[in-house]
């Protein structure tokens, strides 16, 4: 038709136009819809009306059967679902390789100007709340001051000593003195035994994603799940008690599990750790001894509303962040046993937090996946550290959600973990929680 119309024109036929092989991927809808060539724009000057080029049969058939065969492998793509705890297609070298060297530089001089920042805070705190007293002012001193007694918690896990065997973090400077000095300092004077913990710390770092063997806010296998009573099920897994718990582990460890982080003999520690422990719950004794005499002093509820309430606020930080760590992600995280569980693996199930406002004020504790592969970084470079091994850690590295001014939809988060992450099966080398439709009903 087209070449009867152009032979009447008194011009040339116009050579065949073909589709252009597409080597991309094209839209689910591609072929719901009819698809034309124009040709109509060829002859824009002509004075003729030109019918639009329609495919060929044979030629809109094998086209159409590329096509369903290209969007089908897109489908098949797009279908596939990242695998959490399938081994990474990386090694901890890879991901150590893209680090800047300087990123593991500790800086002395650097650290201790944020232990002179927060202890400087935290005094002032003090002064300007006793100063004003008044009562409109007290419960803003009680967050604020409880936050910061956490900040000098977060100051003093940095200042852990490390060596090859992972003895504790040591990222703030290189002098095992230096550390041990101001880590009994500042967790002495927030009512944490410092080489108990260190020490306990430690296992949860070479432990992190194991069933058994980690040490904080590790899963609960469902024989001791099942063995658990009201009362221990309350502090467990129901809000707000779940941010109390601290002090009472430090006493008595987790359930199905232990020793107490005050006790030499514990089975936490090695017979040569024992003289540490001594001199950790000594300075322990010492600063509870001091509250004891400003009691006598200065009177029991000024005493509760300088020191003890801040230091409830900072157990509940603590509680909350070190869980949030570890639990809470929209997509169930792999726990492991035997020879599925590696440091790698383990470490890759550790999440990062975004906190804000707050993520300065307590020194970027939430960028905690290269903190628990690399520990002995300062915290002062973990954020460009992770920037940098991102590209490696792929979708092993979780996106975290970027809040507004303060983590408030973290609380919703973490109320949603309690119901659903109860316990692990007893068997099995590579497990995910499960839910007890029933713990709040028993308990």
């Amino acid at each position: 038709m087209e070449s009867f119309l152009i032979s009447k024109s008194g011009l040339k036929p116009l050579p065949r136009i073909y589709i252009r092989p597409i080597t991309g991927l094209v839209p689910r809808n591609y072929f719901s819809k009819p698809r034309f060539l124009h040709t109509s724009k060829c002859f824009s000057d002509l004075k003729v009306t030109t019918p639009l080029k329609v495919a060929s049969v044979e030629e809109d058939e094998e086209i159409n059967e590329r096509m369903h065969g290209i969007n089908k492998i897109g489908e098949q793509e797009e279908e596939t679902i990242f695998d959490p705890a399938a081994p990474p297609p990386f090694n901890l070298a890879d991901v150590r390789a893209t680090i800047p060297q300087h990123c593991w530089v500790k800086d002395p001089w650097k650290s201790m100007s944020y232990v002179v920042r927060d202890v400087a805070l935290v005094l002032s705190l003090a002064a300007a709340v006793v100063y004003v007293n008044n009562w409109l002012v007290w419960p803003l001193y009680w967050v604020a001051q409880g936050t910061m007694f956490w900040a000098l918690f977060v100051l003093g896990h940095d200042w852990l000593n490390w060596n090859p065997l992972c003895s504790g973090h040591g990222s703030f400077s290189n002098n095992p003195k230096l550390n041990s000095l101001v880590g009994h300092l500042l967790h002495s004077f927030i009512l944490v035994p410092y080489h108990g913990w260190r020490i306990s710390h430690r296992i949860h770092h070479q432990n992190q994603g194991h069933v058994e063997n980690d040490e904080s806010w590790h899963p609960l296998t469902e024989k001791t799940y099942m063995s658990l009573d009201n009362n221990e099920l309350t502090w467990r897994f129901k809000f707000p008690f779940a941010l109390l718990v601290y002090p009472f582990y430090l006493w008595g460890r987790s359930p199905g599990k232990t020793g107490s982080h005050f006790d030499p003999n514990s089975e936490l520690f090695v017979p040569s750790e024992r003289k540490d422990v001594i001199t950790s719950s000594l300075c322990w004794t010492a600063m509870a001894a001091i509250l004891v005499g400003l009691g006598f002093t200065m009177g029991p509820m000024l005493l509760l509303k300088l020191y003890g309430v801040p230091y409830w606020i900072f157990v509940i930080w603590l509680d909350f962040v070190t869980y949030m760590h570890h639990h809470g992600h929209q997509d169930k995280l792999p726990w492991y046993r035997g020879k599925e569980w590696s440091y790698l693996r383990g470490g890759l199930t550790t999440l990062d937090r975004d906190y804000g406002w707050m993520n300065n004020i307590h020194h970027d504790i939430g960028t905690h996946v290269i903190h628990h592969l690399f520990p002995q970084i300062p915290h002062y470079h973990l954020i460009e550290a992770t920037k940098a091994a991102k590209p490696v850690l792929g979708k092993y590295y979780r996106e975290p959600e970027r809040p507004g001014p303060l983590p408030f939809y973290l609380i919703g988060v973490f109320i949603r973990s309690l119901k659903e992450d109860h316990y692990v099966s007893d068997t099995g080398d590579v497990v995910y929680y499960k839910t007890d439709p029933n713990v709040f009903k028993s308990a």
